[in-house]
């Protein structure tokens, strides 16, 4: 292949070299990466380019990309910015089980000049499983005459997560007989013991029932409960024993299913029914009750399904004797898996530079992987190529090779080559893995450019900056040199609805993609365009691909109140009669936000008030409800100040002030409440407190008899005196009573008010509530166009 014009220096070269050792030395330890599980896809694990000591730029000339020796990919490189990126979500409970902790090797590949790093990718559990019990109900008999501090075995919850998120504790009530203590196994996992602690009485309290509780470590921490039931038996004076306390037994893994794997035994020496033994499991994981099964009569214990070496190594079971009259014992058998050579080797290939031109010569054509995962002798491998084909194998990282040319190629004898890969282990038997590769050889533009995708979809949130960059797309061509340079244009929408050039501009080069204004979502949600890619032969060959952009909105509408109105022109009274009762519906809040999903989604909350306890706030509908009953003591006009927040993040909010008027049965003038007095700096005085004290007090009573005295004078005179009416003169918009998921208003109500002038006192009395059916309108848009609400009356 003949040099590039722009080459390098020799002096350059050799500084470049220099450097790439030094890096290969600063990074032979493994690159470490964390990142909790259930996290979104396209979230950022770390920088690689940080990780490596290199440039952002440096990562897409050196052809960095990320590799890993299963066929999944957990990762993608963003060779842009150098961020590793999760393709998808993660279980760590699905990858690792009960591993911990969970590790993902994989591989960072530089190709240009080759060198491979290993690193590591480790899956953090979060609390997502509640502790559980195997059965919902347990049964323990328990001798009459048992001491206070007897210990009884229960089952241990199972909890699928790891460390502190595993459980940690266990609580039972009542206890007024029993506590549990929290007991550690050699591998960390909890398990509870029941505690006597008081002499327990047959003839007294013959059976209990108990609550276990599993309680585990996370924040907020999750439980599980079983029950438990205990019978009081009467006296059992031996308990069973195990002929040795600890089993040591090893299987091969690929012991069949049903198979032996040991046999426990348990003495008596109490005859009967008291005598007869039973075998269980105990305290086992959900994977040991999974696995294993004893015979409760004999002992044995089989396998319920096969073992995997690779999977787990050892297992410790717990086995209890429990004796007809309740009393047990138990042992520990620990069974070892034996490896065998049942996994054949693994090859996973990371790149592929195929075709090639025909004068290529120590080109790398292929970098792949091998693994195998046995242990041992079983788990090396040797790797070999065919030797009639001009390519050679070169080691260039442990179980790393690189297929290199090796021999004059010439495409008019022979345009294409099936190499065959095979990976032996040196097991026994020995078992293989062949991988067939295929290399093209190539010198004319007879290959149009590929798109990776046939089309594209972009996201961009709302109010973005000018020039901001979206996304990229990306085109490959099979050809060499010029025939293989690919060209990036935008073609012209097929109609003009939508001013495309305006809004889009891409880099001819890399197709990187650009928006060149700011959007938003309430005005365009979506758009789309083509992308042409031509490479650089004679003729030019190309093809398209169709790039949808989606917009996502952003919390950048505050909430809008549509009820009550704001405006402080025309503010709204709301009646409350004072004989209401606790949860009497005051008024509905209503409010809508032009931000869509949970940008939009509202809630209310109550933030002042004139009486803090008299009235509360229900936060997902807005209604204004009483809390308590209203006392005479309570204020006649009550301010209450509303604060509505919507779901975004940050929340943004609106307050509204709510004016409430509270009447003796609808009797007292409907009159529009002043402004509340802003709060008066408080004095050190105690005269001062004193003297206001006694004057409110008088002014209640006062007013009280004042109002007494005209309520009985009006009663007696209602019928002889002719009233002067108030009526309004068109609907009164009142107390809006619902809000549907789009902010629409349901139902209103007014209100007839007649005005008596016998007493002098100018007292309104309510006659009837009259609801009249409103149109329903149709969006929250219709509502915010709405001609504001009024208002008035004139007397009759």
């Amino acid at each position: 292949m003949e040099p590039r014009e722009e080459s390098i220096p020799l002096q350059r070269q050799v500084l470049l070299l220099l450097v790439l050792l030094c890096v290969y030395v600063s990074a032979s330890e493994p690159g470490r990466f964390s990142v909790a599980e259930e996290m979104e896809s396209r979230s950022s694990v770390g920088n690689v380019a940080k990780a490596l000591g290199l440039e952002v730029g440096e990562l897409s000339a050196r052809g960095a990309r990320i590799t890993s020796k299963g066929k999944k990919q957990h990762l993608q490189l963003n060779i842009q910015t150098g961020d590793l990126l999760l393709k998808e979500k993660l279980d760590r409970e699905e990858l690792c089980g009960p591993a911990d902790p969970c590790v993902l090797p994989f591989q960072i590949l530089l190709e240009n000049p080759l060198h491979i790093i290993p690193a590591e990718l480790r899956v953090l559990d979060i609390n997502d499983h509640a502790p559980m019990f195997p059965d919902s109900e347990m049964l323990l008999k328990i001798r009459e005459n048992s001491p206070p501090e007897s210990l009884f075995s229960l089952k241990n919850a199972i909890d699928l997560d790891v460390g502190i998120n595993n459980v940690q504790n266990y609580t039972v009530n009542p206890s007024s007989h029993f506590r549990v203590h929290t007991r550690t196994r050699s591998d960390g996992r909890k398990y509870p013991e029941l505690v006597l602690d008081k002499t327990l009485d047959r003839e007294e309290q013959p059976e209990f029932a108990l609550t276990l509780t599993a309680v585990d470590g996370g924040s907020p921490p999750k439980s599980g409960t079983a029950q438990i039931r205990v019978l009081v038996v009467d006296i059992n004076d031996n308990t069973p024993v195990f002929a040795q306390p600890q089993y040591e037994v090893q299987i091969p893994e690929d012991s069949p299913i049903d198979s032996l794997v040991v046999t426990v035994s348990a003495r008596d020496l109490d005859i009967g029914s008291n005598g007869e033994i039973s075998y269980a499991l105990i305290q086992s994981s959900e994977e040991i009750s999974q696995t294993f099964k004893v015979n409760p009569f004999s002992g044995e214990i089989r396998l319920k399904k096969q073992v995997d070496f690779e999977m787990i190594q050892s297992y410790e079971v717990d086995i209890e004797a429990t004796d007809g009259g309740g009393l047990s014992g138990k042992c520990t058998v620990r069974i070892h898996v034996m490896d065998l050579n049942d996994n054949p080797p693994e090859l996973a290939l990371s790149s592929l530079n195929s075709p090639i031109p025909e004068d290529s010569f120590q080109v790398v054509v292929a970098v792949f992987s091998i693994s195998d995962r046995d242990s041992g002798d079983k788990g090396k491998m040797v790797c070999s190529i065919q030797d009639n084909v001009p390519f050679i194998l070169k080691s260039s990282l442990e179980n790393f090779y690189t297929l290199v040319t090796d021999g004059v190629l010439d495409r008019e004898i022979r345009d294409e080559y099936n190499i065959t890969i095979t990976v032996t282990d040196l097991g026994s038997p020995r078992l293989k893995t062949e991988q067939n590769i295929t290399v093209l050889i190539s010198d004319v533009n007879d290959n149009s450019p590929v798109f990776t995708q046939t089309a594209y979809t972009l996201y961009l949130r709302e109010n973005n900056s000018p020039a901001f960059y979206i996304g990229s797309v990306s085109a490959s061509d099979r050809d060499w040199g010029s025939n293989a340079k690919v060209i990036y244009s935008l073609l012209p929408p097929k109609t003009g609805d939508l001013p495309l050039f305006s809004y889009i501009s891409i880099n001819s080069d890399n197709g990187h993609l650009y928006v060149l204004r700011s959007l938003d979502y309430e005005v365009i949600q979506a758009f789309q365009f083509t992308v042409r890619a031509a490479d650089g032969g004679s003729p030019s060959l190309s093809s398209q691909a169709l790039v949808q952009v989606l917009v996502e909105d952003e919390n950048d509408n505050s909430p809008f109140v549509l009820y009550p109105l704001q405006n402080g022109t025309a503010p709204c009274n709301d009646l409350v009669p004072r004989a209401a009762e606790p949860g009497y519906l005051v008024t509905k809040v209503v409010a809508v936000d032009r931000d869509w999903g949970q940008n939009s989604w509202l809630s209310y909350q109550l933030t002042k008030a004139t009486n803090p306890g008299l009235f509360t706030m229900w936060a997902h509908n807005g209604e204004v409800r009483t809390a308590r009953p209203i006392s005479d003591r309570d204020a006649i006009k009550q301010r209450l100040l509303v604060l509505v927040k919507d779901n975004g993040q940050p929340p943004l909010s609106t307050m509204a002030t709510l004016n409430v008027l509270l009447v003796d049965g609808f009797s007292e003038p409907y009159l529009q409440l002043p402004d509340a007095p802003k709060e008066q700096a408080q004095t050190d005085s105690l005269t001062i407190y004193l003297v206001i004290s006694l004057a409110s007090v008088s002014f209640l009573f006062l007013v009280s008899v004042i109002l007494f005295i005209a309520v009985h004078l009006w009663k007696r005179k209602k019928n002889a005196t002719d009233g002067l009416q108030l009526r309004p003169n068109s609907s009164f918009p009142g107390h809006f009573v619902n809000v549907g998921g789009t902010g629409t208003l349901s139902q209103s109500y007014h209100y007839e008010v007649c005005l008596t002038n016998d007493s002098g006192t100018g007292e309104f009395k309510f006659l009837k509530p009259i609801i009249p059916s409103l149109p329903t309108q149709d969006s929250g848009r219709d509502l915010e166009e709405s001609p504001p609400l009024q208002e008035s009356f004139w007397l009759g």
